[in-house]
């Protein structure tokens, strides 16, 4: 990784090892919680360390997964970032530090806000099982104020409406830590949270003090119907076909076929499909859900000129991808299960609005970072 070009460290040996140590055990961690998917979906979530006047942030694209194999962080001047902060110029683009070819984090200014050594935001399920349902802020203050016998009470928290990730997120962020200076957790509606805190061990203990508060138990699978014995005089029945003849391939996991074979969950998908920015940047406004793959080809006939899905829910059937369909979208259809299979079938969800989807959809940032995980 490129050196920062910053003035010589004038702290001596002492501090640059504690830096040096600081970074090699934020790295592990990172690259450990980027391995589950129930915390992490590929290239979603950041972390963040702050060293003397340099911020570094994961790169936008990367996944915290692969800390350990490549450089994911880049160097920022964290000293610009606070001096437009203060004096109210939050539309400041950060001043990367050195030559890597990489971009800081769509989410760079939130962790300069945030007072604490080391920044943690993440999509984890449990919490965001959470932020998907309407009263979520209420919710979540019962919640902590029943677990304060055990525990204690959780350190200062915000709880945020949704906004749209960069600027609009990061101004909310700025208004609330003026409200509350000392906030360390600040909940992101039908998006995730931000932990702050001096070192990586103290955000995991909130982190997992935060996963067992809002834990919620999936539901049971639908067993996988038994195969069906086919009249060998009739026609085989075949999956469903993408526009190049080639037949489109069942998702390669077991939850995410629920998501066709639970009737529940399948009629969630017409109501319930935009529960956050990364699912809608990586997987579409709206999905393709039909009752057969005769209903399928029915309807792709009839409309000669629109493009091939990628991914296709067939009811009772299966859900089917595209050749080419990308790791990065399997992680975030995944925790689309995971989050929608922790719902009561009878609770209603917070999903993001026509306008809010809009500026999501013809946002450059995203389109860079979806680019880089295919």
């Amino acid at each position: 990784m490129n050196a920062p070009t910053t003035a010589p460290d004038a702290r001596g040996a002492t501090g640059k090892t504690a830096d040096a140590r600081q970074r090699a055990t934020l790295t592990d961690y990172c690259a450990s919680i980027g391995a589950d998917p129930l915390l992490v979906q590929g290239a979603g979530g950041n972390a963040s360390w702050k060293d003397g006047a340099t911020l570094w942030v994961k790169a936008s694209g990367t996944w915290l997964a692969e800390a350990r194999r490549r450089d994911i962080f880049v160097p920022v001047d964290l000293a610009h970032l606070r001096a437009a902060v203060a004096a109210g110029q939050l539309d400041v683009a950060p001043r990367p530090l050195g030559e890597g070819g990489l971009r800081p984090s769509i989410e760079t200014l939130l962790h300069a806000l945030m007072p604490q050594p080391v920044v943690l935001h993440l999509h984890a399920v449990e919490l965001l099982a959470q932020l998907v349902r309407p009263g979520f802020a209420e919710r979540l203050r019962a919640l902590a104020e029943a677990e304060q016998g055990a525990a204690g009470p959780l350190p200062p928290w915000l709880a945020l409406a949704y906004h749209k990730p960069g600027l609009p997120l990061a101004r909310a962020v700025a208004d609330g830590l003026r409200r509350q200076p000392d906030t360390q957790i600040v909940f992101l509606q039908n998006h995730g949270v931000v932990i702050g805190a001096a070192d990586a061990g103290a955000v995991d203990a909130l982190l997992r003090r935060l996963l067992w508060l809002c834990a919620t138990p999936p539901r049971p699978p639908v067993p996988v119907p038994a195969p069906v014995a086919v009249d060998m005089d009739a026609p085989a029945p075949t999956p469903p076909r993408a526009s190049d003849g080639r037949p489109m391939a069942p998702v390669p996991d077991d939850g995410v076929q629920q998501l066709a074979l639970d009737p529940q969950l399948f009629e969630r998908l017409a109501r319930d499909w935009a529960i956050c920015p990364d699912h809608v940047v990586f997987l579409g406004a709206a999905p393709r859900r039909h009752d057969s793959a005769a209903d399928f080809h029915t309807a792709q006939a009839a409309c000669r000129h629109a493009p091939w899905p990628e991914l296709l829910f067939i009811r009772a059937a299966g859900v089917y991808m595209a050749d080419g369909f990308s790791a990065a979208k399997l992680a975030q259809l995944r925790c689309y299960y995971d989050v929608l299979a922790r719902q009561d079938e009878h609770r209603p969800l917070t999903v993001l609005d026509q306008a809010q989807l809009a500026e999501l959809l013809d946002w450059d940032a995203e389109k860079y970072r979806v680019a880089l995980s295919r």
